[in-house]
């Protein structure tokens, strides 16, 4: 896809306008609302290291390497009049809506509110995070997998500083041909211990949603979003009926230092087959090496600015993912090897990086992902271990 030199160059040009110290463009106030502009532009580049499949074998280039501009997120958002509040967003890459929404926040506390529109739903730690400062490159195998993005739909949360509880209702993405099925969604967070510089967090999820065209395909790949093969793959599950996830949060945050976990439990309903389960969690740690310490609101990390804009915020990051999308077994004592269930494939990747923030709108990333996967494949007549490598890069400018 062309993206759409106009808007781009415009978003560009208005962000040289940005003041150092603030991350957006105040526009006007119009019929009580303060407008204010946002972007995000992503461009990757990644590097892999074959085992067995050939991780960007559709690509034109002949190379093991694939180079793309992620995202280019253009915003717009209002605050007023009264305790309203609004977003229009859209990704110029992906020819997308991004959130586009309002929320109604009662007595003026945004802890309370009514939303309606397109939004994240109340599921995943992770998934709710700022795109902008996720933590790796490529978001755990699991988050990609298993959470709930965007939807339309209508939510209702409430909450204090420490607890959060958030139920929605939801269908298709506002963009045609995306994600559809409706459902149900409810996430409620706990922080047992917040004080200055320190916060348990604790969060649990559910997830229901119909698969609506009663097919359903769950599939991974090796933490690299330029790859075009996934590792793991349940391949298309017909005559589903509806699926059902359930996801546990943990994190702690002191001073410099972030350790965050997620764990997941998918279920598929079948008309005309045993339901299919699946399952995988993540472990995380990142360590602030200039010093910063980490946010908390609404449920969710946060991330300053570097507390020296000239040198910037350094930070040193590792993760652990692990899926398994097997739900069966094979007979291999038959003459031919019988499949009972669904074999999709077990993965582990362990993923080290480092990200550098610069003043109030650059970031850089490099990410280092080792997996290893395992599969069992007809046509071998057993499971094949595929350990593949890559290295991955993002230049970052948002404002």
């Amino acid at each position: 896809m062309h993206l759409p030199r106009t808007v781009l160059t415009t978003a560009l040009l208005a962000a040289l306008y940005v003041p150092a110290a603030h991350a957006e463009v105040a526009i006007d106030v119009i019929a009580g609302s303060e407008i204010t502009f946002e972007g995000l532009l992503q461009a990757d580049g990644n590097w892999f290291h074959n085992d067995v499949a050939d991780l960007n074998g559709n690509s034109n280039n002949g190379n093991d390497s694939e180079f793309e501009l992620r995202r280019a997120e253009l915003i717009l958002k209002g605050k007023g009049p009264g305790n309203i509040d609004w977003v229009v967003g859209y990704d110029a890459k992906a020819d997308k809506f991004l959130d586009t929404n309002l929320r109604y926040k009662f007595g003026g506390n945004a802890a309370t509110f009514l939303q309606a529109g397109q939004f994240k739903q109340p599921n995943s730690l992770e998934e709710l995070s700022s795109t902008k400062n996720n933590d790796f490159i490529s978001k755990a195998t699991v988050t990609n997998t298993f959470a709930l993005g965007r939807r339309l739909g209508v939510a209702y949360g409430t909450g204090q500083d420490n607890w959060s509880l958030t139920g929605s209702a939801f269908g298709r993405e506002l963009t045609r041909n995306l994600a559809h099925g409706s459902g149900y969604a409810l996430r409620g967070t706990f922080a047992p211990l917040m004080e200055s510089g320190q916060v348990l967090h604790l969060g649990l999820s559910w997830a229901d949603y119909d698969t609506d065209a009663d097919t359903l395909r769950l599939r991974a790949r090796p933490n690299a979003d330029l790859a075009t093969v996934r590792l793991v793959d349940s391949g298309e599950l017909r005559d589903t009926d509806r699926m059902r996830t359930i996801g546990a949060e943990l994190m702690y945050l002191h001073g410099p230092l972030k350790l965050q976990a997620e764990y997941f439990d998918a279920s598929v309903k079948r008309y005309d087959h045993g339901d299919y389960s699946s399952s995988g969690y993540y472990l995380s740690g990142v360590w602030n090496l200039t010093g910063e310490s980490w946010g908390y609101k609404g449920g969710v990390p946060t991330t300053g600015l570097p507390s020296e804009p000239a040198s910037g915020q350094w930070q040193l990051a590792a993760r652990f993912d692990h899926i398994d999308l097997n739900d069966g077994s094979v007979n291999t004592a038959a003459a031919i090897p019988v499949v009972d269930g669904v074999l999709g494939g077990k993965m582990d990747v362990w993923t080290v990086g480092v990200n550098w923030y610069w003043r109030s709108n650059f970031r850089t990333s490099l990410n280092y992902a080792m997996a290893d996967s395992s599969k069992y494949s007809s046509s071998a007549g057993g499971f094949v271990d595929d350990k593949p490598s890559s290295v991955q890069a993002r230049l970052q400018f948002f404002w």
